[in-house]
């Protein structure tokens, strides 16, 4: 298994920052910290000409009605009305500045694949086929987005240090043992150096 990564080129790469939203950041330890390695990565991005995505979960009326009682993770949300479209709770992170250009997601499953979106059309039409990773929770989108966007293909960098999941043995777990099968698992500040011409 690889462990040192490869140079990434800016022009084929994407940043997915995933589930910045209030609700998120509230439940997991060092929120501040996570956040503002995220803004390290969105600044990086900003200065490289990445793509940005910004991916968030939220539900329409709709959406929560087509929720069956048996999905156990959804179903209590589907009831509650938690993560509304619109509320609060659900709302990207006040202080991140959407451009234009950037690919803005809502799903209404974990991972930023689920099959509503279409964040993988959107890529993939620019060319895209390396994706760096950067969530809330580490066992939640940062997982499955993952295990799909490996699936397919994309060569894969997970943001240590811009993820992190409520039970920080989980964090650990994931970005020790089992990300690293997938993904080159780096800290943000790393970004710098492997955007660099080899």
């Amino acid at each position: 298994m690889t462990t040192i990564a490869p140079h990434l080129d800016p022009t084929r790469t994407a940043l997915l920052l995933m589930d910045f939203q209030p609700a998120v950041l509230a439940v997991v330890p060092d929120a501040d910290q996570v956040l503002s390695r995220a803004h390290a990565a969105l600044s990086w991005a900003r200065s490289h000409d990445v793509q940005v995505a910004f991916v968030r979960v939220a539900f329409t009326a709709e959406d929560f009605a087509a929720v069956p009682a048996r999905n156990k993770s959804f179903a209590p949300l589907a009831q509650s009305g938690f993560l509304a479209d619109g509320s609060p709770e659900a709302a990207l992170h006040e202080s991140f500045d959407v451009h234009e250009q950037d690919i803005t997601v809502r799903k209404i499953r974990i991972s930023a694949f689920a099959s509503a979106t279409d964040l993988r059309a959107a890529l993939r039409d620019q060319g895209i086929d390396t994706l760096v990773l950067a969530g809330l929770s580490t066992g939640g989108v940062v997982l499955t987005t993952l295990r799909q966007a490996a699936d397919d293909d994309f060569q894969l960098y997970v943001l240590k240090d811009a993820t992190a999941d409520p039970d920080p043995e989980v964090h650990r777990v994931l970005t020790e043992k089992v990300f690293p099968h997938q993904a080159y698992v780096i800290d943000t500040d790393e970004l710098g150096t492997l955007s660099k011409p080899a």
